[in-house]
């Protein structure tokens, strides 16, 4: 079984190893310092090669923000339908319950007049 996993684990080694020599040749995009460049090309150049990184990070950045703003709107029209429907379910609840006050107050006698009345009933 050892005899199967040292080639494999070998292998596998060796595949990191050839990624990682290759991860750090690339160049990875960003600000650099130009003024250690010698050549005005060679300065140009890497001036040009920051103000387009940084074009494309103000872009990416926009647009992200962009989303997030719609994304933000749209909840913001969701939440003012909630509480349209909320208020109008608020009232609705408000109007029936002044309504069955008033039913009462209309279906009950005042105390005052019943008491006398069956004070006055004969016995």
């Amino acid at each position: 079984m050892t005899g199967r996993i040292a080639p494999v684990a070998s292998l596998i080694w060796t595949a990191f190893l050839l990624a990682s020599a290759v991860a750090r040749a690339q160049d990875v995009p960003g600000i650099e310092i130009c003024t250690v460049e010698k050549t005005m090309e060679r300065r140009t150049s890497c001036l040009q090669s920051n103000v387009d990184f940084l074009q494309k990070t103000i872009t990416k950045l926009a647009a992200d923000h962009q989303q997030r703003l719609d994304a933000a709107n749209r909840q913001i029209e969701s939440l003012k339908s909630t509480v349209a429907s909320l208020q109008k379910i608020v009232d609705e609840l408000q109007a029936a319950k002044k309504a069955a006050e008033d039913q009462k107050k209309a279906a009950a006698p005042p105390a005052k007049d019943s008491a006398p009345a069956a004070k006055d009933a004969p016995k």
